[in-house]
């Protein structure tokens, strides 16, 4: 993986790595993803929550204007 050098201000560092600390990551790890998202890079927990919602939107089952009664749900066959 390449390395990155960029100049930051020392105060905006410091606040950075409090910040990073107090939500258990580093400012590498903020940048990383920062970065992965500003070029259109997905994670692979990005990737699935996608899938997941175009398998819902694409299900069957949530199309038309049926009610289903709490008895019908709860029928066992």
């Amino acid at each position: 993986m390449p390395n990155l050098t960029i100049v930051v201000d020392a105060e905006a560092l410091k606040r950075a790595r409090m910040r990073a600390l107090a939500q258990g990551t580093s400012v590498n790890a903020v940048l990383r993803a920062f970065l992965e998202s500003y070029a259109g890079v997905r994670s692979e927990q990005e990737e699935a929550v996608a899938d997941l919602l175009r398998l819902s939107r694409a299900s069957q089952t949530r199309r038309g204007t049926r009610a289903w009664s709490r008895d019908e749900l709860h029928e066992r066959a």
